[in-house]
């Protein structure tokens, strides 16, 4: 358990000032390290980075996440700076004991510990009305935090090393696709960062679900990891919010992945949404209406067809395995100078409600047949 006072978490954030003063000119280091047996002396190498203020990316079992000591203003600022993040958009908490969480938030209702006790360590985001010590800029400046316990391996032992919590986006430039490999951390932030913990591919493929529960009606701001359905089952009704269906909304954006547009390769994405057959008609003369003008056509389709494109990615039925390799993906589109990518649309039952809203966010056009 990370034993967190004020008096320790000061002097943790006095030394993070003094080292960041002396140190030299970035050099990102990469470790390879054991998923299922994290080596103790390359945990306490990238440990010792985040008490000292500065950024390790390391993996969870959804996306490599880029971290920081939480509770430090200045620690967490560098994370916006590396990402070129809004400030505006909330990180989420990563903790290693249940205990931790009293800390960090202001109140625990029932809800919560029911899902707890199902899910984590897990892939799901508890949003709570947060505590003093949270700062603001961890939050986005609202006054709610999110929190999850990641159940990947390298991930708790950095958090029980590092002795603080760790707030942890994506490791990657704010707006492209999410990492799963510690090529692609490389690939978006070598010398922003100080070092990568290589643990390999990780399994999920796509970000934590994340739910509002600092509300009366518990409120799902982004799907992932954890279905909807799966939630509902433990706690009954929630509410899905209005973003998610592509509804204007007053509504505060609690959650990473909502306000602005994510998950983009550098091609643009066009989201194809209707039965099978008249799809497949829509493909096939978008595909011929861009190679007369030239582009590098890219498609991503569950009917396994032979196109005549650039590049073609058949996604199958399996929406553990499409979700694990939608990020990588999109990153091998970019690698092959791909201009266009036209994304079949799948159901939004299950997992393909989080496998759609990153297709969603990443679209530069959407078409309904």
């Amino acid at each position: 358990m990370i034993k967190l006072t004020l008096d320790n978490i000061r002097t943790l954030n006095m030394t993070a000032d003094i080292l960041f003063k002396n140190q030299a000119k970035m050099q990102t280091k990469i470790l390879k390290i054991n998923p299922k047996k994290p080596q103790i002396s390359k945990i306490k190498q990238a440990a010792k980075i985040i008490k000292s203020g500065n950024l390790v990316a390391f993996p969870t079992e959804t996306v490599y996440g880029l971290g920081a000591n939480a509770l430090d203003s200045k620690s967490v600022k560098k994370i916006f700076i590396a990402k070129g993040r809004p400030s505006d958009n909330p990180l989420i908490i990563h903790i290693s004991d249940i205990a931790d969480l009293e800390i960090l938030v202001d109140y625990i209702p029932n809800t919560a510990h029911e899902l707890i006790d199902k899910f984590w360590p897990g892939p799901l985001t508890l949003v709570l009305k947060k505590s003093k010590l949270v700062p603001k800029i961890t939050t986005g400046g609202i006054n709610t935090v999110a929190i999850r316990m990641p159940e990947n391996k390298i991930a708790q032992a950095l958090i029980r090393e590092s002795g603080v919590p760790i707030a942890a986006p994506s490791a990657n430039i704010s707006g492209r696709p999410s990492p799963t490999t510690s090529e692609h951390v490389s690939n978006d932030l070598d010398g922003k960062i100080s070092m990568i913990l290589d643990g390999g591919k990780t399994n999920i493929g796509i970000e934590s679900t994340v739910i509002d529960l600092s509300r009366k009606t518990p409120l799902l701001l982004r799907p992932g990891g954890v279905t909807l359905e799966q939630l509902q089952y433990i706690i009954g009704k929630i509410t899905i919010h209005p973003i998610l269906q592509e509804r204007k909304t007053k509504l505060i954006s609690r959650s990473p992945g909502m306000k602005y547009r994510h998950y983009s390769p550098n091609a643009k994405i066009i989201l194809i949404d209707g039965p099978n057959d008249k799809v497949q008609d829509k493909i096939l003369r978008l595909l011929s209406q861009f190679k007369k003008q030239g582009k590098k056509v890219g498609i991503m389709t569950t009917v396994n067809t032979r196109y005549k494109s650039d590049m073609t990615v058949f996604l199958g039925n399996n929406l553990d395995v499409m979700a694990a390799n939608l990020f990588k993906t999109f990153r091998e589109f970019d690698a092959k100078k791909i201009d266009v990518i036209l994304v079949q649309g799948i159901s939004r039952k299950g997992l393909g409600l989080g496998i759609m809203n990153r297709v969603e966010k990443a679209a530069y056009k959407k078409i309904k047949i």
